[in-house]
């Protein structure tokens, strides 16, 4: 059973919607960013911890009596002039750290250019990929190899969005995928963060995709 559930990244526009979505579910919630002295917590009930989701000490320390882990850092640099986090890094300080925490359950946001649109064929590798995005989509990849290859002994979830995610509506309605990207019928690719976030904690609370990666979209 799920009761406490360690965010990192809580601060981010991923991480405040599970930290919503895990309160408006009952759950106790810490949340974890890098520099909580600059940032105000999403929700009153949840203090901020700071911990570098890059240090596998970090992760063990801030992570130590969790039910569940949500790494959900952005790839980019932030708005206070901190630099972007290595996935890689991120992934495999989450994997030592939660092994050194005793912590087994962890779901890693992930992104959608490593979904296929076609067999053997990733959304990043189009030739009309924004090139803007081209080293995230290689950071992402690298990651889900990492969790696939590495996270023996934890019961991992990579969970993939949308091409598109933005602000919207909670209506908590998605569809999921394994590594197919979903469009809709007019070819569109899209989830609300709010509605990625019910993913979230839907998957954390009934888990069917432990050891493995999935994609949820409309």
């Amino acid at each position: 059973m799920i009761v406490k559930v360690v965010v990192f990244g809580a601060t981010g526009n991923v991480g405040q919607r599970v930290v919503a979505e895990a309160l408006r579910r009952g759950h106790e919630v810490a949340g974890v960013v890098r520099d909580p002295a600059a940032v105000q917590s999403p929700d009153s009930r949840v203090d901020l911890v700071k911990g570098d989701a890059t240090n596998a000490a970090d992760v063990a320390r801030v992570s130590r009596g969790a039910d569940a882990v949500v790494s959900a850092i952005s790839p980019r640099p932030n708005t206070r002039g901190l630099p972007a986090p290595s996935l890689a890094a991120n992934s495999r300080a989450v994997i030592k750290g939660l092994r050194e925490a005793g912590v087994k359950r962890v779901l890693y946001v992930g992104g959608a250019s490593s979904l296929e649109v076609a067999p053997g064929k990733a959304l990043a590798d189009l030739p009309d990929f924004p090139a803007i995005y081209r080293e995230e989509a290689r950071e992402g990849r690298e990651a889900l190899d990492i969790w696939r290859n590495e996270a023996q002994g934890l019961d991992w979830t990579y969970l993939s969005p949308a091409a598109e995610i933005a602000p919207g509506n909670r209506t908590g309605k998605y569809r999921t995928t394994s590594d197919k990207l979903l469009v809709d019928d007019k070819g569109k690719s899209f989830i609300t963060f709010e509605d990625y976030a019910v993913a979230v904690l839907d998957e954390l609370e009934r888990p069917r995709h432990v050891g493995k990666r999935f994609g949820v979209a409309y």
